[in-house]
């Protein structure tokens, strides 16, 4: 069967209300297809009125088309009566009959039984009396019902993904100071297979009582890499130094028949740190990229060399660099304090299951590596448009 591309649009409401980790859990561990987008919307009301005319297929009972018609007019659009920003966040996903397994096996449809087996059932809300009449609505996720409908519903996402979508800082007003922006990275063990790890981080960081506001999946280059990671080879080569001497004191303090001293191992270490330091720095592009820069002979290849996965997620708010850290934990997550990412998610110091910023600086350098600056126009393009336009092409 051709792979077909199907997305979940995560609602303003599941956002607002933090949910949007146990959804992204949900659909990551149960969608037996492969994430291949992200991408932050604020709908406009152009949007909005050409959704309303494909959200349902012809079959549909009035009362459901009376429902959607009026969630969509106010919870979607920028004027709702709830006065908040209506951010939803598109998830691309490729696979054999994606639209059919995402609706019904994953998502779900609508039910008044409490039923969990769902993402609906789950965190969607569905109230009709017993004349049918529908008294409240609330679906957490959005998506196509059928495939016929399919791809007018991706041509209208990547249509408004560029004016509608992308970057969302400085939209919402939080009526505190010190707004700060933050970018957490959910590394590339999170995605090696189905599990709810990466939702289960996000949620995690919904603690912070902060606001996402840019979301991009890519896929980190040996070039990135070592541009993110750069600032850590002079912290290596400091650091290190010491450990290097150890090494060499153990392994040869009683090889020679003449006596080798610590001071002999300190010279000698002095000759191998910087290697040890370079070799060390390998190891962490090679992990965050699949590709050992070694490995690469000719430099163009470093700007696309990359065999990984990464999400990388844009945090806004008051005091925004350090309430993540101190959600993300100490980077030894045996030093970590309970129920922080790095304790319950994270294996060694490499492997301790997502970045985030350490700085307001630091944060725009990183921003600008992993492209979540506020740069696109109307005559840009994004991941989103280039996936779709390239499955309706074909």
């Amino acid at each position: 069967m051709t792979d077909q591309l199907a997305y979940a649009l995560i609602t303003p409401y599941s956002l607002y209300k933090s949910r949007t980790g146990g959804i992204i859990g949900r659909l990551l561990a149960h969608a037996r297809l492969e994430l291949v987008a992200t991408r932050m919307y604020v709908l406009s009301d152009e949007f909005v009125d050409a959704y309303q005319k494909i959200i349902c297929p012809p079959d549909v009972e009035a009362a459901f088309r009376e429902a959607w018609r009026n969630y969509l007019d106010q919870s979607l659009r920028p004027g709702n009566p709830w006065g908040y920003l209506p951010r939803c966040m598109l998830m691309l996903f490729r696979g054999p009959d994606a639209v059919r397994h995402l609706k019904e096996e994953v998502i779900g449809g609508f039910t008044e039984q409490p039923l969990g087996e769902t993402i609906r059932g789950t965190y969607g809300d569905f109230i009709r009396d017993e004349t049918g009449k529908i008294h409240y609505f609330e679906p957490a996720v959005i998506t196509c019902p059928c495939p016929e409908r399919n791809n007018e519903h991706l041509k209208l996402l990547a249509d408004f993904a560029i004016s509608d979508g992308g970057v969302l800082t400085g939209k919402i007003d939080y009526n505190e100071p010190g707004v700060q922006c933050s970018l957490v990275m959910l590394k590339p063990d999170n995605f090696e297979r189905r599990s709810r790890r990466a939702g289960n981080i996000i949620d995690t960081f919904s603690l912070t009582g902060l606001r996402i506001v840019a979301a991009k999946l890519f896929n980190m280059t040996v070039a990135q890499g070592e541009e993110f990671y750069g600032p850590l080879k002079e912290l290596f080569l400091d650091k290190l130094k010491g450990k290097v001497a150890k090494e060499v004191y153990e392994r040869l303090h009683d090889a020679f028949i003449f006596p080798f001293t610590e001071t002999d191992a300190g010279k000698v270490a002095d000759d191998l740190a910087e290697r040890n330091a370079l070799a060390e720095f390998n190891r962490i592009v090679e992990y965050m990229t699949g590709v050992n820069p070694d490995e690469i002979t000719d430099p163009k290849e470093k700007q696309t060399a990359s065999r990984t996965k990464c999400l990388a997620l844009l945090y806004e708010g008051p005091d925004a660099i350090n309430r993540i850290r101190k959600v993300l934990g100490a980077t030894d997550p045996t030093k970590a304090e309970p129920g922080t990412v790095r304790s319950d998610f994270g294996r060694d110091l490499m492997r301790n299951g997502a970045h985030a910023s350490d700085s307001p600086e630091n944060a725009m350098r990183e921003r600008k590596i992993v492209g979540l600056l506020e740069t696109e126009n109307e005559t840009d393009t994004c991941d989103v448009v280039e996936i779709v336009n390239e499955y309706l092409n074909n």
